[in-house]
């Protein structure tokens, strides 16, 4: 699995003009989802954000999780995060999992970091989405489960 982490102090996504998700302070999570992923990679992939100290402390340092600062999060299915461009002009996207595993395991991802106590919003997978944010720093990480130590090389 992959994400794209941006620290926002709100952000919104749409669909079709109608608005389906909507945070404070928080982070958006931008997911996408290999073919050989698993639960497995969900479950790291959440402990990880869910702890990653990126926010700031009362001393301006990030030293501060998004459950230490009660933050929200918007999680939005992005594939294209799989895309290959290392040939020709247009992206492979093999590497991505099939639509049907894919929606499943962004829901877990989802449903796994707000039962970790993060308040999230998500988008509508294969959906075309709109998203909006106000990008907090700017702050952005990306996460790939594979570098995550003890994950597979």
């Amino acid at each position: 699995m992959r994400a794209v982490l941006q620290r926002v102090s709100s952000a919104a996504v749409h669909v079709d003009g109608v608005e389906v998700g909507r945070i404070g302070h928080g982070l958006l999570i931008l997911v996408g989802v290999g073919h050989d992923d698993s639960d497995t990679e969900v479950e790291a992939l959440v402990e990880k954000i869910a702890n990653l100290r990126i926010f700031e402390d009362h001393e301006g340092k990030t030293n501060l999780s998004l459950l230490d600062v009660g933050g929200e999060a918007l999680v939005v299915s992005q594939f294209t995060l799989f895309a290959d461009t290392r040939k020709g002009r247009r992206p492979s996207f093999t590497d991505a999992a099939a639509p049907g595993a894919a929606a499943e395991l962004v829901e877990l991802f989802r449903a796994a970091l707000e039962a970790r106590g993060v308040p999230t919003a998500a988008g509508r997978f294969g959906a075309g989405m709109q998203v909006s944010l106000v990008n907090d720093g700017p702050f952005t990480l990306v996460l790939d489960t594979d570098q995550l130590p003890g994950r597979r090389p």
